[in-house]
Formats: C-alpha cells, sequence, structure tokens
C-alpha cells in the first residue's frame, strides 16, 4: 500500500549537560558511535528505498540505530538531517497522525481496563469511525489472527502471545499504509516466538501494507525479511535477501552476526599461481572455486595476508592428508547434530556433526580432549582483507 524512501537519514542526539561536562574532563569514549559538538550521531547517513508491501528487517546489535531510525520513520523522533518520502510525500515535519502509519511496541502497550475488543476499536474510535465499520474492522482482524473467542477478555487473563496478537490486532485494524514493528516478539519465550514468526509471517500474506520490523535477533529477521538490513554504530553494513547476506557477507562483522553459531575465522594467506588463487591455513592448502576464482580476477586482487572465514556448517571431518588438527573442548549434543568446539591453531573453532551416517547409523561421540582433523572446500571460503572487508566485493 505505499512505498517507503529514507534519503541519508540522520539522527544526533544532543549532549545532555553531564555528558558536556564529562567530555571537557576528557573522559574516554564508551561507545563507537560518532560524536560531534551537537551530539552523538545514533544514525549516520541511512538511505533505503522500500517498494510497496515488502518485508523490511533492521537488524543489528544493542545500540547500533536500528530503533532510532524506526522511531524517525513513525515521526516519534525528529529527523536532524535527510528525507523521508511514503509514497512519493516527504513527511519529515508531519505528524505521526497524518503518516498513516502503525506500530506495535515490545511492551503491548494495552489499556488494561479495557476489553480486547475494547482495545482493538480505540484507535477507531479517536478518528471517529462509524460504529459498524470499528465492528466489522475489529472482527476481521481478530478472525485473521485468530483471537475471537478472546474478544471479550481483559490483557491481564492472556498470554503473552495473545497479547502481542492483540496489540498487531489493533495496528492492523488502522489499515495502514505502513506497520512499523519494534522488538515485538523479545519478551515472550523460545516456543512462543517461534509461533508468533509464524504468525506473522501468514499475517502478512492476509494483509496489503508494508512491513518495516526491527530486532536484535539474527534467526527472526532471516525467516521474516525480503531483505534484512545489518547495522552497527549508526551505519549500514549490508541490505540483502537472508540468503544473499548469508552466502556473501560484505565484512567480518556482516560474516559474524549472521548465521548460527558464528562463522569460524583463521589466520591464513590468499596465495596466486599464475591465474590460480588459493588459500594457505596451517599447512593446508585449499584452491578456490572458479567463481571465487574469477571475483578475485576481476577485482586484481593480489596475495595478501587475510581472515579467512569458513561456517561451521561447511566445515567436514577428515581421516587424514591434507586437513588440519583440532582438540574437542566441549561437545554439544543437538538431536541430529552434535556442535564441536574445539581448539584449532590458538582459535575456537565451532564444527557441526550429524550424529548418523547416510545409512541411518549413529556416528562415535567425541570426548573433551579427542582429536579430530578437518577441512574444507574452496567455495565455501569467506576471504576478508586488512580493513575486514570481503574481497570479492
Amino acid at each position: 500500500m505505499a512505498t517507503l524512501n529514507l534519503k541519508d537519514i540522520t539522527k544526533i542526539c544532543p549532549h545532555s549537560g553531564g555528558q558536556k561536562k564529562a567530555k571537557k574532563k576528557g573522559a574516554e569514549k564508551k561507545t563507537n558511535l560518532q560524536v560531534t559538538e551537537q551530539g552523538v550521531v545514533a544514525v549516520q547517513k541511512f538511505s533505503l528505498d522500500i517498494a510497496d508491501k515488502e518485508f523490511i528487517v533492521l537488524v543489528g546489535p544493542s545500540g547500533c540505530g536500528k530503533s532510532t531510525t524506526l522511531r524517525m520513520v513513525a515521526g516519534l523522533e525528529e529527523i536532524s538531517g535527510g528525507e523521508l518520502y511514503i509514497d512519493g510525500k516527504l513527511m519529515n515535519d508531519v505528524e505521526p497522525k497524518n503518516r498513516d502509519i502503525a506500530m506495535v511496541f515490545q511492551s503491548y502497550a494495552l489499556y488494561p481496563h479495557m476489553t480486547v475488543y475494547e482495545n482493538m476499536a480505540f484507535p477507531l474510535k479517536l478518528r471517529k469511525v462509524p460504529g459498524d465499520e470499528i465492528d466489522k474492522r475489529v472482527k476481521e482482524a481478530a478472525e485473521i489472527l485468530d483471537i475471537t473467542q478472546y474478544l471479550d477478555r481483559k490483557p491481564k487473563a492472556l498470554s503473552g502471545g495473545q497479547r502481542q496478537r492483540v496489540a498487531i490486532g489493533r495496528a492492523i485494524v488502522r489499515e495502514p499504509k505502513v506497520l512499523l514493528m519494534d522488538e515485538p516478539l523479545s519478551n515472550l519465550d523460545a516456543k512462543l516466538r517461534n509461533q508468533m514468526r509464524a504468525e506473522i509471517i501468514k499475517l502478512r500474506q492476509k494483509i496489503n501494507t508494508t512491513f518495516m520490523y526491527v530486532t536484535h535477533d539474527q534467526t527472526e529477521a532471516m525467516t521474516l525479511g525480503d531483505r534484512i538490513v545489518i547495522m552497527k554504530d549508526g551505519f549500514i553494513q549490508q541490505i540483502g535477501t537472508p540468503q544473499e547476506v548469508f552466502d556473501h557477507p560484505a565484512n567480518l562483522f556482516v560474516a559474524g552476526f549472521i548465521g548460527t553459531p558464528q562463522m569460524n575465522y583463521f589466520d591464513a594467506r590468499l596465495e596466486k599461481s599464475g591465474d590460480q588463487y588459493s588459500v594457505s591455513v596451517g599447512s593446508v592448502k585449499v584452491d578456490l572455486s572458479k567463481e571465487k576464482q574469477q571475483a578475485m580476477a576481476a577485482k586484481g586482487v593480489q596475495p595478501q595476508a587475510i581472515t579467512l572465514g569458513v561456517r561451521p556448517s561447511h566445515i567436514v571431518l577428515a581421516q587424514g592428508g591434507n586437513a588440519l588438527t583440532a582438540t574437542v573442548d566441549v561437545s554439544e549434543m543437538m538431536g541430529s547434530e552434535v556442535y564441536l568446539h574445539t581448539n584449532a591453531m590458538g582459535r575456537d573453532v565451532v564444527i557441526i556433526v550429524p550424529t548418523m551416517d547416510l545409512q541411518g547409523n549413529h556416528k562415535d561421540t567425541f570426548a573433551r580432549g579427542a582429536e579430530v582433523k578437518f577441512t574444507f572446500a574452496g567455495n565455501v571460503c569467506h576471504l576478508f582483507g586488512g580493513d575486514g572487508k570481503n574481497l570479492e566485493f
């Protein structure tokens, strides 16, 4: 129902008196956010074009600026610089109530003295929508969210997941052009989070709304978003589909943030013999895949010391020969897989091993202190230069 265009959006949080005083005294900087005379720059030149009905997820660690960005779109935070357009109309100075946007908060924010029906109907009553239209919209939203049976209850009689559905229902009855969600599942337990993720995916298919969703949970980002925006210290690190940022992380931060367990890193060297590139880790040499060879050649990348990244699921155990050696520190049984936390070449390395072979036979367990050998193929290598950027980009 709406397109969003954010052009060089910036947010500067003014210094408080105490901060100014501390700065004059030479207090140490405790964050990586840029500090100017005007204040702390919470969001730096954020540019993003969001298509109609697209589901965009902003993800990153606490304090990276994702919620601040969402609040600027909602009009709850003043935009310090840049331009915000909704359906091609400049919205920088438009009041929140006139932006045709609804927001779902982390804390549900339901009125405890009202029933579910009254909570959902409240924003429509404020807009003086006719009673029969209110009744129709509330019941339609309740049916979509499967909370029809709770319409006469008050929030205290509902579970966390049910309350969050009511909060979402209160937002969608307004039929907003844009639905903003600020970490809506973070107060739920793991099982409820999984259920609510599925409910949000179903909801997205039933209503014609553009979604902008904030989370620090990369699993939510990967499962919900058409595209995800990874942020750090107020800057966008990478924008892409979940598969793109998983397969081709732009830098070390994105590589480590996206994917569970986290990517393994090795001190390595990129080598070149004629037109062929390879990586050397310790005594092991691995030739890069054809696609990576072409990417390196196109950029004219020279031999150099690198950080080599390999995801735990891409490492395979080996019997010997051209393989690295690791010592098992911890073995985590995860059902169909075992997560081996090992030490190799002075680094912590996680290896994911299936508990059964292809014939359905259980494999041997791995005791603490056991020695294992492992290797990986050239097509799963991620190569990062001294500046932390992916050499293929």
